[in-house]
C-alpha cells in the first residue's frame, strides 16, 4: 500500500474511534416512564361545551385553540394553577381492567381546569388532595374508554411536550394600574414559571405575579405603551417577546407573537 494511502487509512480509523468514544460518552436518553395508579372520569358533554372557562382562565377552549382534548387536574397535579397549559399523554390501563379500555390507543390532553375534592366523601373522592386524577373532556375520554356507562377508568400517564400552531398569545384585561395578562398557546413545557414585562419608556424588566391559572398581573401603569414580555417555562426555557403589544393598545385585545417554545 502506498504511504499516502496508509496515512489516510490511519486517519479514518482514528476518526471512527473518536466518534465511537464520543458516542459512548454521551448520556443515554432518559427512558419514557409511564406513571401508574391514576384514574380518569369525564365531564362537559359529548361536544365538550361544558368544559369552557375553567380554573386556568382560557375561556372558550375552541377559540383558544385547545379544542376538546383537555382535562381538569386533581389537586396534586394542578399545583395551584402552576400546571395550567401542561400536556399529558394518557392511556387506559389494560393491566388493571382490560374490559374498560380501548386497546392500543393514547390521547394527549392539555390541563385547562381544576378538579376539586368532593368533601361529601370521607376522603374527598376521586379528585382528593393526594390522588392523581384526570377529569377529561368527554370526547377525549371516549378515545381510550370503552364505554361511557362505566364513568371511570384506570389510566397510566406521562408529561409530554405540547405542540401548538403559531406563536404564543397574550390577552390583556384589567384597567389602569392593574394589567391582567392571559398567556395562551404555549408549546414545549406548556406551563409558565415566571413572567416579566417591560414598557417602551423603561429599560427595566418588571416581574409579574401569577394572579390565577394562566393569568399574570402587573400593578404598574402600562396603558397605551408598547409592551414586551419575557416568559420562563417550568423546564427553564426563556423567550423574550419584544414589542409584541403595539403602542395605543386597549384592554380586551389579544396579541399574537411569532415566537414559540420548543
Amino acid at each position: 500500500m502506498a504511504p499516502s494511502r496508509v496515512v489516510v487509512a490511519v486517519l479514518i480509523a482514528l476518526g471512527c474511534w473518536t466518534l465511537a468514544v464520543a458516542a459512548d460518552a454521551l448520556p443515554a436518553p432518559a427512558p419514557i416512564v409511564w406513571q401508574k395508579g391514576a384514574h380518569a372520569t369525564f365531564y362537559g358533554g359529548a361536544d365538550a361545551s361544558g368544559t369552557m372557562g375553567g380554573a386556568c382562565g382560557y375561556g372558550n377552549l375552541y377559540s383558544a385553540g385547545y379544542g376538546s382534548r383537555t382535562a381538569a387536574l386533581s389537586t396534586v397535579l394542578f399545583n395551584d394553577g402552576a400546571s395550567c397549559g401542561q400536556c399529558y399523554k394518557i392511556a387506559c390501563d389494560r393491566k388493571a381492567n382490560p374490559a374498560l379500555c380501548i386497546p392500543g390507543v393514547t390521547v394527549t390532553v392539555t390541563a385547562t381546569n381544576f378538579c376539586p375534592p368532593n368533601w361529601g366523601y370521607p376522603d374527598g373522592g376521586w379528585c382528593n388532595t393526594v390522588r392523581p386524577h384526570f377529569d377529561m373532556a368527554q370526547p377525549a375520554w371516549e378515545k381510550i374508554g370503552a364505554d361511557t356507562r362505566n364513568g371511570i377508568i384506570p389510566v397510566i400517564y406521562q408529561r409530554v411536550p405540547c405542540v401548538r400552531r403559531g406563536g404564543v398569545r397574550f390577552t390583556i384585561n384589567g384597567h389602569d394600574y392593574f394589567n391582567l395578562v392571559l398567556v395562551t398557546n404555549v408549546a414545549g413545557a406548556g406551563s409558565i414559571k415566571s413572567m416579566d414585562v417591560k414598557s417602551s419608556d423603561s429599560a427595566d424588566w418588571m416581574p409579574m405575579a401569577r394572579n390565577w391559572g394562566a393569568n399574570w398581573h402587573s400593578l404598574a401603569y402600562l396603558s397605551g405603551k408598547s409592551l414586551s414580555f419575557r416568559l420562563t417555562l417550568t423546564d427553564g426555557q426563556t423567550l423574550m417577546f419584544s414589542n409584541v403589544v403595539p403602542p395605543g393598545w386597549t384592554f380586551g385585545l389579544t396579541f399574537a407573537s411569532n415566537l414559540q417554545f420548543k
